[in-house]
């Protein structure tokens, strides 16, 4: 550490530094191996014995739906929570683009070990090799998965799949269903679901909410739950708990996430005892609608597949900038990825593309309408492709995404260039957990998203589809079975005092929110913590920066558990109450991103320090010091806002099977 972090971090006592930690599930041997060898060791749980095994499923997206829909065929005794009225409306649905799987289907030299390699290399080298590579061992098996459950796959004139490129990689391995993949794909896991439900494998909680984990002599084994609709605080316990509830995208206020989407399941976890990963990890994904007003409560996606065939660009003299875009003359055009980046152009990975966007319209040469000091858009051009393909081509390959455009803005996309800017869309930092996907926490398994374990600094896309339903078809079945065989456990009461005290403290919670009476709406708070993210911990981070954000949520979060005002009461519908119980999480856990990326002094993927960057502004890692996980402990609180100092553990990242080296899209 330079005296300036650590003085820094003596002074605002941040953090203090624990034991290491390590994976011990991973079997030794070629990594090729692993993931074989692991199934064959993981113990068995007979047919007779899964009926007697009860396991609960927070979360209802890719991973949860496909979790719960394996382990109930299995014959376990599967509950499953969404705080949805349908697992249909998991945000799952909005993942537009496509699913990578190294299947080769356009024989130009993809291959399981290339995916794993793209996957590593595009996480900038933070993302732990074992987990990746089976990650890539087992995406071929998901499209045939998914396939024969009637995903309308887009498929070539023969009737071959069909396949794309993404950011990051030069094959075409995304698999794709016109631009509404992850919604065709959520259909394919929901039928299996209400299958396994009509079947009385699964029950489903629906309008359910997580707000406490049950941990009992070091065990995960149940939760405390919501009925968002009655207000009723419910016990449910089982052998084992699986999160798979997404990302935490909204503690930005402005995302591309759905607005329900939280970090209550994962945070309450982490405060009973489950590392922290990375959080500090976000994605900015470079194809958004850009912002336009201070109404705006969440923000739009565009699918990276748009940059298949459209063109980024803005003028090369601001002076053009106010021009109606077909007025501006290709000469005085400057296609600014193309340029850079000769290699991989407009398909450079998202972390890259965001910050060339952010350059560009920083100098001055966004477009599009001012917002605060700066037009902050670039355009998507597509008239290329229109002249090459023809229009009609062009619908059949990304016709809703167009018209979704359209009905947004106000503009036809197909006679005027899209406008697009960064916006914060993914988060790669989650739970912590070893190779059998368990959390520091025994019995408490995370899925999907919610976990750390595959992407990394900067997640390429098309591969948040491709391991929810790794984790959720393929992995956990296999991993919890092992943890599983240890039980039944000894069956619990709602008289133990670990239940006990699970309840009350969300009842107390619950109290205290109605109990305030301030002034100020949860939502205003929301948004203020967002604008602190976005400037200190957005697309560009810095020590200053970070300390001053750090103080600032530190006072919001001390006004709004004084002066927040939550409306109703706790024994109905109450969505304001709902919200400040998300909300509160937030603030929790935007300190704590702060904390990891104050700590973390090298930009890596999606974190970018301004003070460590090469001569030309690309993202300069030091290894020497941070090849490493950073995995944060809760210390201390009293629940209501107190934090204590988080504790660092450290889990050493190994590279055996791939060479480490800086990663360049040149």
């Amino acid at each position: 550490m330079t005296d300036t972090t650590v003085n820094a971090g003596i002074a605002h006592r941040l953090y203090t530094e624990g034991e290491p930690v390590a994976d011990t599930k991973a079997p030794a041997g070629p990594i090729s191996q692993k993931w074989t060898q692991r199934k064959f060791d993981a113990a068995l749980v007979n047919p007779a014995n899964r009926r007697k095994l009860d396991v609960i499923i927070v979360g209802t997206g890719l991973a949860g739906a496909s979790a719960a829909a394996t382990m109930g065929e299995a014959g376990y005794n599967v509950k499953s929570f969404c705080f949805q009225d349908s697992p249909r409306r998991a945000h799952s649905i909005a993942a537009q683009g496509g699913i990578n799987a190294a299947k080769n289907y356009k024989e130009d030299g993809d291959s399981v070990h290339r995916l794993f390699y793209d996957t590593v290399k595009g996480g900038d080298y933070r993302a732990r090799e074992t987990n990746v590579y089976r990650l890539a061992e087992v995406s071929a098996n998901i499209i045939d998965q998914c396939v024969a459950q009637g995903v309308p796959f887009a498929r070539e004139y023969g009737g071959l799949l069909d396949n794309r490129s993404f950011g990051g990689v030069q094959v075409s391995r995304t698999f794709y269903a016109r631009g509404q993949t992850g919604q065709q794909l959520l259909i394919g896991a929901y039928q299996a679901l209400e299958r396994q439900i009509a079947a009385k494998t699964v029950a489903m909680y629906t309008r359910h909410e997580m707000l406490e984990l049950i941990v009992e002599e070091g065990r995960a084994r149940g939760i405390i739950a919501r009925d968002l609709v009655t207000g009723e605080i419910q016990t449910h316990l089982a052998d084992a708990v699986v999160l798979a509830s997404g990302g935490y995208g909204n503690v930005f206020y402005l995302s591309t996430n759905a607005m329900g989407s939280n970090v209550t399941a994962s945070w309450r976890a982490h405060r009973k005892g489950a590392y922290m990963a990375n959080p500090c990890y976000t994605q900015i994904h470079p194809t958004c609608i850009p912002v336009s007003g201070e109404h705006q409560s969440k923000l739009t996606l565009m699918s990276e597949s748009l940059r298949n065939d459209g063109r980024i660009w803005v003028p090369k003299n601001r002076e053009d900038c106010e021009k109606d875009p077909r007025q501006i003359d290709e000469a005085d055009r400057d296609y600014y990825l193309e340029r850079i980046y000769p290699s991989f152009g407009n398909l450079v990975p998202r972390d890259i593309a965001s910050r060339q966007a952010k350059n560009v319209c920083d100098e001055g040469r966004g477009v599009g309408p001012m917002v605060g000091d700066f037009r902050r858009g670039v355009y998507l051009d597509f008239t290329d492709a229109i002249s090459r393909l023809g229009r009609a081509a062009v619908e059949a390959k990304y016709g809703n995404l167009f018209d979704m455009y359209a009905r947004i803005t106000g503009e036809n996309p197909y006679e005027v260039p899209m406008r697009i800017y960064p916006a914060v869309h993914y988060v790669m930092g989650g739970l912590w957990v070893d190779y059998d996907l368990q959390s520091s926490i025994p019995g408490l398994f995370v899925t999907g998203e919610a976990n750390f374990s595959d992407h990394g600094a900067n997640r390429l896309g098309a591969s948040a589809l491709m391991q929810g339903l790794a984790d959720g078809y393929f992995v956990l079945p296999n991993t919890i079975r092992d943890y599983l065989a240890k039980g039944p456990f000894e069956e619990l009461s709602a008289d133990n005092p670990a239940v006990v005290a699970a309840r009350t403290a969300v009842e107390e919670r619950t109290a205290r929110f109605l109990a305030i009476n301030g002034e100020r709406s949860v939502d205003s708070f929301h948004k203020e913590l967002g604008t602190i993210m976005w400037e200190y911990c957005g697309m560009e981070r810095s020590e200053e920066g970070l300390l001053k954000a750090i103080d600032l949520i530190r006072g919001l979060r001390e006004e709004f558990w004084r002066n927040v005002r939550v409306l109703g009461a706790a024994d109905t519908l109450n969505q304001s109450l709902e919200k400040a119980g998300r909300v509160a999480d937030f603030l929790e856990l935007g300190e704590l991103m702060c904390i990891d990326a104050l700590h973390r002094r090298e930009s890596c993927g999606g974190h970018f320090r301004a003070e460590s960057q090469t001569e030309d502004g690309e993202a300069l890692r030091h290894d020497e010091e941070f090849l490493y996980v950073a995995a944060w402990e809760f210390e201390g609180g009293d629940g209501h806002g107190d934090m204590g100092a988080p504790v660092l553990h450290k889990e050493d990242l190994v590279y055996e099977a791939i060479e480490l080296k800086q990663r360049s899209y040149k």
